[in-house]
């Protein structure tokens, strides 16, 4: 079974947020979150997809998704792209 790592993100007044999970369904678990369903850090915003990769396994997601949340570099770069460009 296929299963994907992934980044949101999103925009407020407090500034970028980002989010990293893994879910076996990309779509749904947007959705999820974005109906207030999903974590509680992402509930109350809107999320819009900023990253993912697919694995093979779940221990691949579950490892990719721990390394993700540790690189701020990358995930600070992945939420660059919600910013208005001058």
């Amino acid at each position: 079974m296929d299963c994907y790592t992934y980044i949101l993100g999103c925009t407020g007044k407090d500034g970028c947020r980002t989010y990293v999970g893994w879910t076996t369904d990309l779509a749904r678990r947007l959705a999820q979150h974005n109906a207030g369903a999903g974590a509680r850090s992402t509930r109350g915003r809107t999320w819009v997809l900023l990253y993912s990769e697919r694995h093979t396994d779940r221990r691949a997601a579950m490892s990719r998704e721990w390394r993700l949340k540790r690189d701020r570099r990358f995930r600070k770069q992945m939420a660059s792209a919600l910013l208005p460009s001058n």
